[in-house]
Formats: structure tokens, sequence, C-alpha cells
């Protein structure tokens, strides 16, 4: 690596490859447009197949096509330490998805699906053009851990779901599909004004317990940004346009050939911005192939 020439990704040539170093996320966008427009179309529209619902519901509990049963694991958790019983079918509902996000990884949520993601990256992306650099308050990360445990003790104390009845991106999702309230408007200008006043990042990278919950499961996903030592240069880009920073650590990564910690959210960013093509998106349980890497910028010529 010492021997090797340290080159940034130089701008895009044209629209195609504009397109290409965007493509996750637009990707994202893509999925997470199209689960709102789902959920509207079907509680508003009466979206069907063959006569049965398309998707039913919210994000906390959902149905796909009135048949396979949806359930928000962390709402389900507190819902039993608040002593509720759950039905089977918010158990099976539970499973499924905490098995889905053992495949992609829990933090994948955040930033593929949750509807907070959108505040949050308009409110990083203003920040970026305004050039506001400082911070009014300083927040580690692992200030949602402490939430998390917060939360998960009032809702013994309390008997009721703690989180899931003050949860932000829960209160603009389902006002979103039932209609659009002053719940919905508090939600988005006040995480909005703390990530772009208060603190960078402020909710998704460090307060919400919902990513806590995901962050720890997501250690045990199987897909994962896979780190290649032999040609990556230590540039240093992904680490800026990383939205959770900690995640990339250089000598773990050579070590076991990934991005390891649970806090990644697999927004693909570091990915379309590295040079030279050392990170991908790898499948744990696959093996890796010993290629001859390939430059991105050589991709386009």
């Amino acid at each position: 690596m010492a021997n090797r020439e340290i080159r940034h990704l130089p701008p895009p040539k044209n629209l195609k490859e504009r397109l290409f170093r965007l493509r996750y996320t637009i990707a994202r966008r893509l999925v997470q447009f199209t689960l709102i427009a789902l959920f509207i179309g079907t509680f508003r529209l009466g979206w069907n197949l063959l006569g049965v619902p398309l998707l039913e519901g919210d994000l906390s509990s959902s149905r796909i096509l009135s048949l396979v049963p949806l359930s928000d694991p962390f709402a389900a958790l507190e819902r039993v330490l608040a002593q509720y019983w759950l039905s089977p079918e918010t158990l099976l509902g539970a499973f499924i998805i905490l098995a889905f996000y053992a495949l992609v990884s829990g933090r994948t949520f955040c930033s593929w699906v949750c509807p907070m993601n959108l505040v949050t990256d308009f409110a990083f992306w203003v920040r970026e053009k305004l050039h506001i650099k400082s911070q009014m308050l300083a927040v580690p990360s692992a200030m949602r851990y402490v939430l998390l445990a917060v939360c998960l003790v009032l809702c013994i104390l309390t008997g009721e779901a703690a989180f899931e009845a003050v949860s932000p991106q829960g209160i603009i999702w389902r006002e979103m599909v039932y209609g659009i309230g002053y719940g919905f408007l508090s939600a988005v200008f006040g995480i909005f004004a703390l990530d772009l006043a208060i603190t960078k990042r402020g909710w998704c990278g460090h307060l919400c317990p919902l990513g806590a919950f995901w962050a720890l499961w997501g250690r045990f996903g199987q897909l994962k940004v896979s780190y290649d030592d032999n040609t990556c240069t230590r540039c240093g880009d992904c680490l800026k346009v990383c939205p959770e920073p900690q995640v990339i650590n250089f000598k773990e990564a050579a070590e076991v050939g990934r991005f390891a910690s649970g806090e990644c959210v697999n927004c693909g960013k570091c990915i379309s911005i590295c040079p030279e093509n050392s990170l991908n998106f790898k499948l744990r349980f696959v093996p890796q192939k010993k290629t001859e890497n390939a430059k991105i910028g050589d991709i386009h010529e």
C-alpha cells in the first residue's frame, strides 16, 4: 500500500457515469418511495391483485396480499416487556422480518426503508450546501444504545410500548398512510432542525433507539461491504461520504475482509466513491474469488 499512489475519483464525464455513481442512492429512493406508494395506494386507492389488497397496514404491522404477516421486531419486543400477549401472526411476522435482516443486515432498514432517512439525508445535504461545519451539541453514537436501554426499561415500568408511542419515523409513516396532521409536521421539522442546526446526523447517527436495535442485529447480518486491503490506498474518500464513519476500521477490515460493524447502513456510498474498486457488497457465506481488481475509472472508458 505504501508504494501505491493515492488518487481520488475524478468528476463524472457524462450523465451515464454520474448515474452509475448514484446507483445505490437511486435504488434506495426507489425502494423507499415504492413502499410508501404501496401502503398509501392500498389504503387510499384500493390497490389489489385479483381482488386481494397488495400491502395493508404500516411499518409496525402489515400483511402482503392478506397472506404474509410482517411485524416490527422491536415493537414486538417492547410489547413483550410491557407484558402484552403477542398473537401467533405477530410472532411469525417478527420472525420473517428478523430472518430477512439477518440476510441483508439490520441497519439496511435504516437507509433503504425507514422514511426518516429521507429527512436526515436532506438535512445533511442542506448542511453541505450551506457549508455548515459547526455543531451546537456533540453527541456520541453510543448514546442510541443508552436510549435503547431506557426505552426497554420504560416498557417494563409503564406497561406500554414506550418508543413506539413517540417514534418520529412511526408517526411519519402512519400519517403518510392514514392522513397527514400536526404529528407528521412536528416529526419532520423537528428531526430536520436537529440534524441541520444542532448536531450532524443527530437522529439516525446518534439517538435513534430503533437504529441501535438494528445495529445489534446487523452484527450477524450476511450482506456486508467487502474490503480489499491489497488495492486500498487509504485515500479516505469513503470516510468523507459514510453516514456512520466509525464503521470504517481499516485494520479490522483488512483482517476479516469486510466492514464488520453492525452500525453500517449498507447505503453503498463508500462503494460508489472508491477510486480503486476496493469495496463491494458481498454475502459472508459466499466465498470470495481472487480476481484482478479493475478501477472504476477504467469501467467508464
